[in-house]
C-alpha cells in the first residue's frame, strides 16, 4: 500500500479505536494488528499529529507503579471520522474507475 495513503488510513484508524474507548500505545498497536500493520516509530508520530490538530487529548494513569500516557477522542476527532465516512462514497467511485481500468487491460 503507498505510504501516504496508508498514513492517512491510519489516523482514521486510530480515532476509530479511540471512539470505543481511551487506550495506550502498545494497545493501540495490538488493537490495529488484525487490520494493518504498524510499528511504535510510525505510531507516535501520528499520536501526536492528531494531538496537535486536537482530535486527540492525552492524560497520564499510574499502571503498574508507573505513569503510562493514555489517548482520548475529541469532538473534533469524532467530527474527523464522520466526515470521512461521509467522504467514502467519492474514494469508491475512484476505486470502481481504477479498478475498470485494470479489467480493460
Amino acid at each position: 500500500m503507498d505510504s501516504q495513503l496508508k498514513k492517512g488510513l491510519l489516523e482514521y484508524c486510530i480515532l476509530a479505536i479511540l471512539k470505543k474507548s481511551d487506550s495506550y500505545g502498545y494497545q493501540i498497536i495490538k488493537d490495529l494488528s488484525d487490520v494493518i500493520t504498524m510499528s511504535e516509530s510510525t505510531l507516535y508520530p501520528i499520536l501526536k499529529r492528531l494531538e496537535t490538530k486536537e482530535e486527540l487529548e492525552t492524560y497520564s494513569m499510574e499502571h503498574n507503579s508507573r505513569l503510562r500516557k493514555y489517548y482520548r477522542i475529541t469532538d473534533t476527532g469524532r467530527d474527523k471520522i464522520k466526515e470521512f465516512i461521509q467522504e467514502w462514497d467519492e474514494v469508491m467511485k475512484v476505486y470502481h474507475f481504477i479498478e475498470m481500468g485494470e479489467k480493460d487491460e
